[in-house]
């Protein structure tokens, strides 16, 4: 991958909705070369860039992780149902396809309990069910920026950067629902398009986003082919930890450019991530090295993913 592409999907990470216009200051190109590079990257499918609603900021959503085990040749289409659903994201076929490992956030109790004790254990495919409620969240959320190298500069990052933004929970009206769909479309829409499709003035679509923004609720995300950045090893962990030492192995662990997502949880094991490794060597390397001498680690399970089903949602 061309290093100008890779700094134009840095900067992308940094700030989904920075301008064409920002990007190439920072870059120091054209504005119509960074817009060139992204039409092409986009086109390709290599990259898009997403709103996400963080539903936190929301007070009253709880994310579970499952791991469900199917039926020989069942794994795919269960996978794809899955995908179908606005409250299930970051759908991956792993462990030699017999297992699928997906996020989902419920509103409330009553969408939960539907769910998981009434939804799954009706799908006849679906042979094994097991739900973790994420606890803490030590990385993920926010785009982080886990390539093999460094493409921007420090101080180019803090160029792109969008101001610090006050988290404030509130209730959404159907108006910023109907933004937020769209977003999560194409989290680069323009503002006349967004217009188009809401029925309101560019200028309160503008506002609107910026209030999104700044409450912490909606970020803007890439969703990317990793396999341009040079890895080619993508692997879930499911780490056990003595309790006392959780939130010190979690935060140490999230420190680690390969870690892409890590969050404490509910269940026999109580810290899951998801690494990206340039291969099985250095695969090796980072659990033996870096995850083995984590404060407190008891056992770790690895999961390799064969196929990424569906990466974000914005319920």
């Amino acid at each position: 991958m061309e290093i100008l592409d890779l700094q134009l999907v840095h900067a992308l990470y940094v700030d989904g909705r920075a301008s064409f216009r920002r990007i190439a200051g920072v870059l120091d190109v054209s504005e119509q070369t960074v817009a060139r590079r992204y039409r092409r990257l986009r086109e390709t499918g290599a990259v898009r860039v997403v709103g996400r609603l963080d539903s936190r900021y929301l007070g009253h959503v709880e994310e579970w992780v499952m791991r469900l085990r199917c039926a020989p040749r069942a794994t795919l289409p269960v996978a794809q149902a899955l995908a179908r659903r606005s409250d299930a994201y970051r759908i991956r076929l792993a462990s030699g396809g017999t297992e699928i490992v997906c996020h989902i956030q419920t509103p409330d109790q009553r969408a939960r309990d539907k769910f998981l004790l009434d939804e799954l254990p009706a799908t006849r495919q679906v042979t094994s069910i097991a739900a973790h409620q994420v606890l803490r969240l030590f990385r993920g959320g926010t785009a982080a920026w886990h390539a093999p190298i460094s493409s921007l500069t420090p101080e180019q990052v803090a160029r792109l950067t969008p101001p610090p933004s006050d988290p404030e929970p509130f209730d959404l009206d159907d108006g910023d629902r109907l933004l937020l769909s769209e977003l999560a479309h194409d989290g680069r829409m323009h503002h006349a398009a967004l217009s188009a499709s809401t029925g309101w003035h560019e200028s309160t679509v503008r506002r609107r986003i910026a209030r999104l923004r700044a409450s912490g609720a909606l970020y803007f995300g890439v969703d990317f082919d990793e396999h341009l950045l040079g890895y080619s090893s993508h692997t879930i962990l499911w780490i056990s930890v003595n309790p006392a030492a959780l939130d010190a192995a979690g935060t140490a662990l999230a420190r680690h450019p390969q870690i892409a997502y890590a969050a404490a949880t509910t269940g026999p094991t109580n810290l899951m991530a998801t690494a990206f490794c340039t291969g099985s060597d250095t695969l090796y390397d980072f659990i033996t090295g870096h995850v083995g001498s984590l404060p407190g680690i008891q056992t770790i399970q690895t999961a390799p993913v064969l196929r990424i089903v569906k990466r974000a949602a914005l319920t």
